[in-house]
């Protein structure tokens, strides 16, 4: 890896992560969030309250709902209208093992 400094590295990472967003919110809208969860651990949800949690590390005050929002570039309500799909009980129950091994678990969750 080229020997790059720590302003430029912070520079690359913003910009992958623009990329991230712009391919999960404008090229695939239809890959559902409930599918990246179950396969990868976290899904556009994850990605909002990453945010959320990165800006209260700075001492911003956001909440769940405004991180979400801020990913999206809606709100969930509009998400879910324009974009999610129905879901089979099958994945819901895969979704609940997904969530508690990617989150609870790993965020000292009851």
């Amino acid at each position: 890896m080229p020997n790059i400094n720590a302003q430029i590295q912070i520079e690359l990472e913003a910009a992958a992560f623009r990329r991230l967003k712009k391919h999960l919110m404008e090229e695939r809208t239809d890959v559902q969030n409930i599918d990246m969860m179950n396969l990868t651990g976290f899904c556009r949800n994850c990605l909002g309250r990453w945010y959320q949690e990165a800006a209260a590390e700075r001492g911003i005050e956001m909440t769940k709902d405004e991180g979400r929002e801020a990913f999206y570039g809606m709100t969930m309500d509009a998400w879910k209208t324009g974009y999610q799909a129905k879901v089979a009980p099958s994945k819901r129950a895969a979704f609940k093992v997904a969530f508690d091994e990617n989150v609870t678990k790993k965020n000292g969750l009851p």
